[in-house]
Order: C-alpha cells, then structure tokens, then sequence
C-alpha cells in the first residue's frame, strides 16, 4: 500500500526527488464571494486571459458599513481592481474612511513619539499651567485654520 501526503501534487511520501514542496500546515485558505449579489445565472466566460480581465469583466465589490468615533455607520463601497485590493493597504486606498482612520493614526503617534522624545514639551505638558497655556494656543491655532477655510 502507498502512501500519500498532499502538496504541489499528489506524490509517494518517502520521494525525495519531487519538484514541488508540501503546503505548510500552517496556511488557512479562505474563500468567499466576490460581491454581494448572487448571480442571476451561472456563466461561462472563456476569452478572459488575464487576471486583469477577469477583475473587469466582474467588477466585484463589497458594501461595508463603518462606526464612526461619534457611533455614526457610514456606508461605503469598496471596489477591487486586481489582487492587490484584497490586502490591508489595499482596501485602504480604495475605502476613503479607512484613509482618512490612517492618517489619523499616523498623525497620533507623530504626536506620540514627539512626547517621548521631545524633553521641552515634556516639562510643559506636566506643568497643568504651561499644559493649559499649551492647550489654549492650540485651540485658537484650529479656530483660525478654520475661519480661513
């Protein structure tokens, strides 16, 4: 009786020569549709070439809803235009939302590493006079930027 284990293809286990490695047990492979809506028919497509042409002739999209800090939902839609649209970054770009959720964070731990490192504004923000003062010149820095705009 043979045995079997599974990989790039279906191979004996004591074959040392195989060209092709076993999948790592560690891998999840997951799997889902493309859009929300179900198709009205199955359909065959046989001139699709490319990834790219696939992505084009499917367009597939997914609606998502969002909690915004305030506990608004925003309702966006995110498009997929190749496979790199399926990673983080990739649904960043394409989700205003979670560009703009990013940039918040990246502007907060700016924030927060000039905390740590800037010894001047240390002593400041301990001191709850300087902090107040601190405070206080911010906020008329925003209403400013504001009327401007």
């Amino acid at each position: 009786m043979l045995e079997y284990g599974i990989g790039g293809t279906e191979r004996k286990l004591n074959n040392a020569n195989e060209a092709f490695g076993d999948i790592s047990p560690n891998r999840t492979i997951f799997v889902q549709k493309l859009t929300q809506d179900p198709p009205y028919s199955p359909e065959a497509v046989f001139d699709l070439k490319t990834v790219e042409e696939v992505f084009d002739h499917f367009q597939p999209t997914c609606d998502i809803d969002f909690e915004t800090a305030d506990g608004a939902t925003q309702s966006e839609t995110i498009r997929f235009n190749n496979l790199g649209d399926f990673g983080p970054k990739g649904i960043k770009t394409n989700s205003k939302f979670l560009e703009d959720l990013s940039n918040t964070e990246e502007q907060h731990l700016k924030i927060v590493k000039e905390l740590k490192s800037n010894r001047a504004l240390q002593n400041v923000v301990q001191n709850p006079e300087t902090r107040q003062a601190l405070i206080s010149s911010i906020q008329a820095m925003i209403a400013e930027l504001e009327a401007g705009a």
